[in-house]
């Protein structure tokens, strides 16, 4: 008894907590191919089963998203994707051949959806849970390759993106691009949220055309073992029973 209310309360100190999707840049591009018409993205939390991810190349005006571009939509699966998973999406012009290395990735049918892939002159692709595909009620994470707050980029106004968390802005018109910052040493996943999101810790080819077969980089994000208040907690109260017990059995 006394052995594993004491191993109990030192194996909490290796195992960090993660909420779900939550807050903007829980879920971050880590690349944008625009030859290849795909892109990946980092959870930077648990993303608990069967939770659905809109994408859209559509601008967000700032109050709503426009028209005249297209939508998908993601299913996670079935288990829960654990913090630091990095998902790969590919061939998103394509309606046969687009899919996500983990959970269902397909078209979304949305009524005047046109012009399906990324563009390779500039586009912006926005990440966001919403109760349909053109009303977001979270938005996680946007790539661009123009600017943001201009009318043909889309704005992060109303959003909760900025360019320290979530939003990501690539040279103009680049065709491919791709992360290459650090995926460990941080003590929380949220640390990675502004490493990911400067876009000088990307490798940004330009207008370059030789993405098209390029794989992305979809080694996981890992975070250093660092015990949180409840973890300290949960030690605290094994180490108080541990001597508890001792002390029973010397009296």
């Amino acid at each position: 008894m006394t052995k594993n209310l004491l191993a109990l309360a030192i194996a909490a100190l290796t195992l960090p907590s993660h909420a779900a999707l939550t807050s903007a840049g829980d879920l971050m591009f880590t690349s944008f191919n625009a030859d290849e018409d795909g892109f990946a993205m980092v959870a930077l939390a648990d993303i608990d089963a069967n939770t659905k991810v809109w994408f859209t190349d559509n601008e967000w005006t700032g109050s709503a998203l426009n028209t005249g571009e297209s939508y998908s939509s993601w299913l996670s699966g079935a288990g829960t994707i654990a913090a630091g998973t990095v998902i790969r999406f590919s061939k998103v012009d394509s309606a046969t051949l687009l899919a996500a290395s983990v959970g269902t990735f397909s078209r979304a049918s949305v009524s005047g959806s046109s012009n399906w892939g990324i563009s390779t002159s500039e586009d912006t692709v926005y990440a966001y849970l919403g109760t349909s595909a053109a009303a977001p009620t979270l938005f996680l994470s946007a790539v661009t390759t123009g600017s943001f707050g201009t009318a043909s980029a889309g704005f992060l106004t109303g959003t909760g993106l900025n360019a320290s968390n979530g939003a990501i802005t690539l040279s103009v018109g680049s065709d491919y691009a791709e992360y290459n910052g650090v995926r460990t040493g941080q003590t929380s996943f949220d640390g990675y949220k502004s490493l990911v999101s400067n876009a000088a810790n990307w490798n940004d080819l330009g207008t370059s055309a030789v993405g098209a077969n390029l794989a992305p980089n979809t080694t996981g994000f890992a975070v250093s073992a660092v015990p949180e208040p409840q973890t300290y907690a949960l030690m605290l109260s094994g180490l108080l029973a541990v001597g508890f017990m001792a002390r029973r059995r010397r009296g």
